[in-house]
């Protein structure tokens, strides 16, 4: 789950980290009302949209009069932003994030994650702040230092030194990184964070450290234990299919293919839309209704694949483990005939009671086309569709 940049910055604040004043407006009288307080206007407007790129957007402004404030505030209310990040789409901005300018002296890059490859915590500090990281990995890899340790109550002297050693601090600014830092690694293990990154992490004009732009992901599995980050989920922010699919414990990711997709299980779903791709076509999503799917959760990820438009055919890919390949098959003949499915569908069932659930599927009357592995169901699906 994302949280917008004033969110984050709330929770970095609460835990330590210095950030720059600001607050969240909703509409223009938000700003009528807190603007009353403020003497002198030298601020930036921030749209708070869950992507990158909003600068270039112009989804970032700096005003020095209320007038400005008002003006420039009322454009971009309602404003549709497209950025690399949201597709051709783009995002409806409905909320501001209003911020005290910051003078810049120098600007870094601090993000912490779990590395999935090595199993540890993993700090990633760079000088070129303000940047794509990605780009800089790409293009000047040597101005990346990746820290990585295991979990422990706190970061080791050591470890904090080296994560600091490319930026050059004074002694001052060591004191004011151990706080950031501190607050980084905390939120990350005490709230299920999987990405905390700082991007600038600036000197100003006073020598002071400061976050001036961050971003939060946390673990979704994680949130039943975090009543508080639940609250800040912005549902705006999400595509409603998506949403509908999390009702009903479904994993679900549209993409821009053709082809439906439903599985058990991340790793085959990931071979499976791979396979779809090695036969010449795309997968319309990522779907993955779990190790224990029942009846009714079926019939739910069969209507969803459903309802996107581009969908020119279904292959599902099950083998049953926890999941019986009959219930699976009982919901999918339910699903079919309650949807009156004018598309063709492959099904590819081994494993717990395969042989049932095929017996359940020639007995429904539909037009199913069975498949004996995933290669032969990729075959049979993109063969149908064309």
């Amino acid at each position: 789950m994302n949280i917008h940049e004033h969110q984050a910055k709330d929770l970095l604040r609460k835990f330590g980290a210095k950030v720059p004043n600001g607050f969240v407006v909703f509409n223009i009288s938000d700003i009528k009302e807190k603007i009353e307080k403020i003497e002198k206007i030298n601020l930036i407007i921030k749209a708070q949209i869950h992507a990158g790129g909003r600068g270039k957007a112009g989804g970032i402004k700096l005003v020095k009069s209320k007038s400005e404030l008002i003006n420039q505030s009322n454009k971009m209310l309602g404003k549709i932003l497209i950025t690399p990040q949201t597709g051709k789409k783009g995002k409806k901005v409905q909320r501001l994030f209003i911020e005290e300018v910051s003078e810049i002296k120098k600007e870094f890059y601090l993000s912490c994650l779990i590395d999935r490859e090595t199993a540890k915590i993993t700090f990633i500090s760079s000088i070129e702040g303000g940047m794509d990281i990605e780009k800089v990995a790409k293009e000047s890899p040597d101005k990346i230092l990746k820290t990585k340790f295991s979990l422990c109550k706190e970061i080791g002297h050591k470890d904090f030194e080296n994560i600091i050693s490319v930026f050059k601090f004074d002694d001052k600014q060591k004191k004011e990184a151990k706080k950031i830092i501190d607050a980084i690694y905390n939120i990350l293990i005490t709230k299920d964070a999987s990405l905390i990154e700082i991007n600038p992490l600036i000197i100003n004009k006073s020598n002071n450290l400061s976050c001036l732009d961050a971003k939060i992901n946390f673990d979704d599995n994680a949130l039943f234990r975090h009543q508080d980050i639940l609250k800040l989920r912005d549902l705006n922010e999400e595509d409603p299919v998506e949403i509908e699919a999390s009702k009903y414990g479904l994993s679900y990711i549209k993409l821009n293919g053709s082809i439906g997709c439903m599985v058990n299980g991340a790793g085959l779903a990931m071979a499976t839309m791979d396979i779809i791709k090695l036969y010449g076509k795309e997968p319309a999503n990522f779907l993955d209704v779990g190790g224990g799917a029942s009846k009714e959760k079926v019939k739910a990820a069969f209507k969803i694949i459903l309802s996107d438009k581009n969908v020119k055919g279904i292959l599902i890919n099950i083998f049953g483990g926890i999941m019986r390949c009959d219930v699976l098959a009982t919901g999918v003949v339910e699903a079919a005939k309650e949807t009156k499915i004018n598309v063709p569908l492959v099904i590819r069932l081994a494993g717990t009671n395969f042989k049932e659930g095929k017996e359940i599927l020639i007995n429904s009357n539909l037009k199913i086309l069975s498949a004996e592995d995933l290669g032969d169901a990729a075959r049979k699906i993109v063969k149908a569709v064309e």
